[in-house]
């Protein structure tokens, strides 16, 4: 049977119950997300990723803020430290509740690679060596298809590409999540599909069409499984 994920990102929490980013009531907005995205969803989701930036102000409130609004779903959680974030209180407050990158999580017949891309005081994305070598040990030892997910999209890295390309060899990895955009994007790399997704808070200028014609509306995306390898998405928005 297939198995269907929603992606979130870039929620940007902060300590403050009333913070605002870029504009925007940032808890609001992830509540928002929460409740359109599952309702949105084609089918209902196996499990809920949120692909970085979850605490602009990488604080532990801001954290607690996050362990609040996922309490109480009715489907596991998965999350990616972003650009803006703290790992180590991300796991300390989240890593019981929550899947935490780095990461593997077996989801029907597919693995999901859950990687952090966080660099300390840097704005693009690093995978340190040792974390490169257990993911493609992951893929190599492993069996059935695997959606690797990071906060980095690949142009956002420092070196771009290597790494994807090294893991890419694997003929297990058949698509790729990203946040950190503040938008919809498709493109691709060594065969294989790599999806931007659009933020909960604000959106960034689009590089490319929305298919619904709502770029500087927030959302999500939608994506069913399929146990031989295939699978599909639905990008989601609604009004802010």
């Amino acid at each position: 049977m297939s198995v269907c994920l929603l992606q979130l990102s870039d929620p940007h929490l902060l300590a403050d119950p009333q913070g605002r980013h870029r504009g925007v009531a940032a808890r609001p907005a992830l509540q928002q997300a929460l409740s359109q995205g599952l309702a949105q969803c084609p089918k209902p989701p196996d499990l809920l990723l949120i692909s970085g930036d979850l605490c602009q102000d990488e604080s532990w409130l801001g954290y607690v803020a996050l362990r609040d609004l996922l309490q109480g779903l009715p489907l596991p959680v998965a999350l990616l430290p972003g650009n803006h974030d703290h790992p180590q209180l991300l796991r300390s407050c989240l890593g019981r509740s929550a899947h935490v990158a780095p990461a593997l999580i077996s989801i029907g017949d597919w693995q999901l690679l859950l990687l952090d891309s966080h660099c300390a005081g840097q704005t693009r994305g690093r995978l340190a060596p040792t974390q490169l070598q257990w993911a493609d040990a992951q893929l190599q030892s492993g069996t059935g298809p695997v959606v690797v997910a990071v906060h980095h999209p690949l142009d956002h890295f420092d070196p771009a590409t290597d790494w994807f390309e090294r893991l890419a060899q694997s003929r297990r990895l058949k698509l790729a999540l990203a946040g950190h955009i503040h938008q919809h994007r498709q493109t691709s790399c060594a065969g294989v599909a790599l999806l931007g997704c659009p933020s909960t808070l604000a959106q960034f200028t689009a590089t490319q069409p929305c298919p619904l014609g709502r770029a500087d509306d927030p959302g999500g995306r939608w994506l069913e499984l399929q146990p031989d390898g295939s699978w599909r998405d639905a990008l989601l928005r609604w009004s802010a």
